[in-house]
């Protein structure tokens, strides 16, 4: 029997969605007060913005209202943010377009007001299957045109492994902007996620160039080994720093068991030797427990709401929610904050909004973004309520 934790769940929005449990829905971590808000006691107006073709992440350029937006399928766009028309980026890499497999994140780099560089992830083919890929470029515009210029690929998922799911490829700057973080999930291949001989299943800590950051927990066994941050994650699909420095990460579990992380130097996460969730098809995996040498989430959800981004808010548009967590729930339909107290998650509520949110990023005045991956592919802004 798995454990579960406190307070209220995804009752509605989980049913809707085709994930309904027969047990009660439930909320799990340091605090496990859990509170879903319908469409009409939202407290923020939603705005429809625009639309895209299956999306998967967006960026604002900085000192902007321009924005980045990735399409799974391999467009890259550049949406203006004052016309809102739009220019597809020329010279985006060859991505492999199967299941989950495509073109993923998008961030720009320290030196973006110097030189344009931008990172980008997607998943590429190669020896042994597919794998996720990390690439720095240079993005020029003018002339009514947008191209990424100078693209060298700079870190790859080791192995290239068969299937096209769990790629994972979330990209964090540093506040200091002097590493990369990448989330690499474990291609539902489950066990080499506690191998650290290869990065399948982990987060990765490189320099800029790509290569492993100095100072990194297993640096003196070479190799890939030297690249990884932390281990044992199964798919990691945020990723983002806290005002405070503190970096976080939003983990998609397996059945029920969706995840919450602080990301610590040299922790393992567990997976797939512990979790709050089970296997598909009923298989049961041990919860985290006290000394078990795992580290166990901060936050976790059963039944799963799959969080497929993370934003910690740091604006003042809301100012109750500065330095709050925001998941987009994919199966849930919803968007979730966790209050954060520095390393402590507490209460969360779930906010309903019928569509699948893949993406959530905060906007240059504070206001929330979303990208919905499903139905109209809808590019929505939160602001304050106006009444």
């Amino acid at each position: 029997m798995k454990r579960l934790g406190l307070g209220l769940g995804l009752a509605t929005a989980l049913v809707a969605a085709g994930c309904g449990s027969d047990s009660e829905p439930a909320r799990g971590g340091d605090a496990a007060a859990s509170q879903t808000v319908t469409e009409t006691d939202r407290p923020f107006d939603v705005e429809e913005v625009d639309s895209f073709d299956d999306p998967w992440a967006m960026e604002f350029l900085p000192g902007t209202d321009d924005l980045l937006v990735t399409e799974r399928s391999g467009t890259l766009y550049l949406r203006d943010g004052e016309t809102g028309e739009r220019l597809e980026v020329e010279g985006v890499p060859e991505v492999v377009v199967a299941g989950q497999g495509g073109l993923g994140d998008v961030v720009v780099g320290p030196s973006f007001a110097e030189d344009g560089t931008v990172f980008l992830s997607w998943a590429e083919a190669g020896s042994g299957g597919s794998g996720a890929a990390v690439g720095r470029a240079q993005l020029r515009t003018g002339d009514g045109s947008a191209s990424l210029e100078d693209l060298e690929v700079i870190w790859r998922q080791t192995p290239k492994v068969s299937g096209d799911g769990h790629f994972g490829h979330r990209i964090a700057v540093d506040p200091d902007g002097e590493h990369l973080f990448v989330t690499s999930s474990d291609r539902q291949a489950q066990t080499p996620a506690q191998d650290t001989s290869n990065t399948i299943g982990t987060i990765v800590r490189l320099t800029l160039d790509g290569e492993p950051a100095p100072g990194n927990p297993l640096a003196d066994q070479g190799g890939v080994s030297a690249e990884i941050w932390s281990w044992g994650h199964r798919n990691p699909l945020g990723l983002q720093f806290a005002p405070d420095g503190e970096l976080w990460s939003s983990e998609m579990g397996p059945e029920g068991g969706d995840e919450l992380n602080l990301v610590v130097e040299g922790a393992n996460y567990g997976w797939p030797e512990a979790s709050y969730g089970s296997q598909y098809g009923g298989g049961e995996i041990p919860d985290h427990a006290d000394g078990d040498g795992f580290e166990a989430p901060k936050a976790w959800w059963n039944p799963a709401i799959s969080p497929g981004s993370l934003m910690i808010y740091s604006g003042d548009l809301f100012p109750d929610w500065t330095g709050d967590a925001f998941l987009g729930a994919l199966s849930g339909e919803a968007l979730v904050r966790v209050d954060l107290d520095g390393t402590t998650a507490g209460d969360d509520e779930i906010f309903e909004m019928g569509e699948r949110i893949r993406e959530v990023v905060e906007g240059p005045d504070g206001a929330i973004w979303l990208l919905e991956d499903a139905g109209a592919g809808r590019l929505l802004r939160l602001t304050p309520p106006t009444s």
